[in-house]
This record gives C-alpha cells, sequence and structure tokens, in this order.
C-alpha cells in the first residue's frame, strides 16, 4: 500500500542538526519513532547537500530500525533535490514539505509522482480564505501556525507586514473546519498545548524543540504521543 493513503501526521516531528544539542539526529529520531512519533521531517538550514542525504539516510535507517518504515512517513523540507538524489540511492523517502516560496508544489508532484507525499505549509496572511480556496488537488496535507512565536523558526507566520501572526486554538479550529485535506498544527507547541489542541479537529500537532532539545527526548517524546492518544481514545469512547 502507498504510504499517501496510510500518511498519519498525528505525532509530527521536524528535526535538523541544529536542534539536537549537538546529539545525534538519527538517535532522537529513533527514540521518537518508538515513542510513537508517526512522521519526521528532516529540516535544515545549515547543512550541505550532501550532509542532508547523510541525515536522510540516517533517518530512514532508524526509522527501519524501529520497524516502523511502512508506517512512519519521511519527509524532507524545501530540497526536491535531496529527495531525488536520496531515492536515487535506494534511500526511502517517502515525500516533501514546502513553503509558499519555496519550489511550487506541481513541480514536486511531476516529479515525485502521486505515490509520494507534498505536504505546504498554509500562507500566514489571509489564511482563512486561502484555506477555502486553495487548489489541493496535488496536496496530501497542510501544515499551519505557529501557535506562539518561536526561535526555532523565527519567520514561522511572518506576514507581509513583518510580524509574525500566531494562532489561537478557536483559529486552528475554524481553519480544521474549513479545510477539505488534513491540517498538522505547530510552532511553538508544548506538552500543555496537546489537550486544547487536540479539541479543535486538527488531525495532529508538530513539534522540534520540545522533544529535540529535551534532557530526555524519549521521555518528552512518550509524553507528548501518550497525552494526544489519551484524549483521543476519549473522543472516541464518547462518540461511541
Amino acid at each position: 500500500m502507498s504510504i499517501v493513503k496510510k500518511l498519519d501526521i498525528s505525532k509530527y516531528l521536524v528535526i535538523g542538526p541544529e536542534n539536537t544539542k549537538g546529539r545525534p539526529v538519527a538517535t532522537i529520531i529513533k527514540d521518537a519513532v518508538n515513542a510513537g512519533f508517526t512522521c519526521i521531517q528532516i529540516r535544515s538550514k545549515v547543512a550541505s547537500a550532501k550532509e542532508l542525504i547523510q541525515l536522510t539516510r540516517q533517518a530512514a535507517e532508524a526509522i527501519e530500525e524501529a520497524g516502523k518504515s511502512k508506517e512512519v512517513a519521511l519527509l524532507v523540507n524545501d530540497r526536491l533535490d535531496i529527495v531525488l538524489a536520496a531515492r536515487k540511492q535506494g534511500i526511502k523517502v517517502d515525500g516533501i514539505h514546502v513553503g509558499q516560496t519555496d519550489i511550487p508544489v506541481d513541480v514536486c508532484r511531476e516529479y515525485l509522482g502521486e505515490e509520494l507525499i507534498v505536504g505546504l505549509s498554509a500562507r500566514a496572511d489571509e489564511l482563512f480564505e486561502y484555506i477555502k480556496t486553495a487548489d489541493v488537488s496535488q496536496l496530501d496535507y497542510f501544515g499551519v501556525g505557529p501557535l506562539r512565536e518561536t526561535q526555532t523558526k523565527p519567520d514561522c507566520g511572518l506576514g507581509k507586514d513583518g510580524r509574525v501572526i500566531t494562532r489561537s486554538f478557536d483559529d486552528i479550529a475554524k481553519i480544521s473546519e474549513l479545510s477539505s485535506i488534513p491540517v498538522v498544527v505547530g510552532g511553538g507547541v508544548k506538552l500543555a498545548d496537546i489537550p486544547s489542541l487536540a479539541q479543535t479537529g486538527a488531525d495532529g500537532f508538530f513539534v522540534v524543540s520540545a522533544v529535540t532539545e529535551a534532557d530526555n527526548p524519549k521521555l518528552e517524546a512518550t509524553k507528548l504521543v501518550n497525552a494526544w492518544n489519551d484524549y483521543k481514545s476519549r473522543e472516541k469512547c464518547s462518540v461511541n
């Protein structure tokens, strides 16, 4: 079965070497996947192309060692060239995540085909109108945020006026209702936010530093996973 059909963005980790306090990226990925994270994105603004390919290889191997290659998606941020180069080397990469100013979605889809994942960071300004009117025929999910300003990615949610636009839980609930494709929310998300975020109807959360910079990444990843799953289990029981 195609990874697209099994895509689970409920617990989503974004990671690069600049986020790990000097610890191996692959070790933290393996900890997160073993804790229950369902999607991994390699993102780095400092790594060279060669380093990014190697990081992607290490990430794929970490996911395989955890026995999760068929269910945990591995994505690369922005770099279509890295996805293509890695796949040519036999590395199991499942797709790409791009922003509004990166390689156009239709180009990504042309090169990656229908069997791989293409995610997009939804634009910060005029977000609600954009979610309603955007052509999502070539997209698999939207990334939305930030919940609050974050030093991990200071330009996240940057509007045309240069100010960062943060999103309330009410905003996220509205976005989730309007969107015809899955929505994952991040940007400064912390453990205490998970119950409220789970109630918005969003399909998942993404984090960086909450796991990657933690003293014990596996423990923090487990807490986040359990918080999300606990709410969703109670929600399912109440419906039944």
